[in-house]
């Protein structure tokens, strides 16, 4: 196996604002919440997914959305970026899915002006009406590291600022 990326936790300050930008709720509750996050890990040697953790315990109706600031960032190679999905079992028990179907995590977010700190936004897409539950610590998304190629002619060349929707490129049509 070879080594991709190393995991890490945003600064306090990032996650602070995030925190209440994303969720919301004081400062002082923030703070304790930032020294709990647990970095994304596998659950066995044979495991392709790194479990992210949920900073606190949520609930989510059917069809409720949340959008996770989870605290982390990820120090990926060149050539590698991280797929990001629904832990298994609740996309299978409740339909959970991610807002965007599958978060890309590309190597130049790390850098990026918000320290590349990670989202994640789920909605219970149940069609049984279950509430789906998840207490803080427990797994609830899963990232995999996958190499990716690029195509011939490729002139690529902008650096990246921002999140979500920053490396839009204008046609050239």
């Amino acid at each position: 196996m070879e080594t991709a990326a190393k995991f890490e936790r945003v600064s306090e300050e990032r996650f602070l604002r995030d925190w209440l930008d994303g969720i919301g709720g004081g400062t002082p509750a923030a703070q304790e919440i930032y020294g709990k996050i647990r970095l994304p890990e596998r659950a066995t040697a044979g495991s392709a997914g790194y479990d992210f953790f949920s900073p606190v315990s949520f609930t989510l109706l059917p069809g409720e959305s949340l959008r996770m600031p989870t605290g982390v960032r990820v120090r990926i190679r060149e050539g590698w970026l991280l797929a990001i999905f629904p832990r298994s079992g609740l996309g299978f028990k409740y339909r959970l899915q991610l807002d965007n179907t599958v978060g890309v995590v590309d190597s130049d977010y790390y850098g990026a002006d918000n320290e590349g700190h990670i989202f994640i936004k789920m909605t219970n897409c149940t069609n049984e009406k279950k509430p789906l539950s998840v207490k803080a610590g427990e797994g609830f998304a899963q990232g995999i590291f996958l190499p990716f190629g690029l195509a011939e002619g490729d002139h690529a060349s902008a650096q990246r600022h921002g999140g979500f929707g920053s490396t839009t490129a204008e046609s050239k049509i």
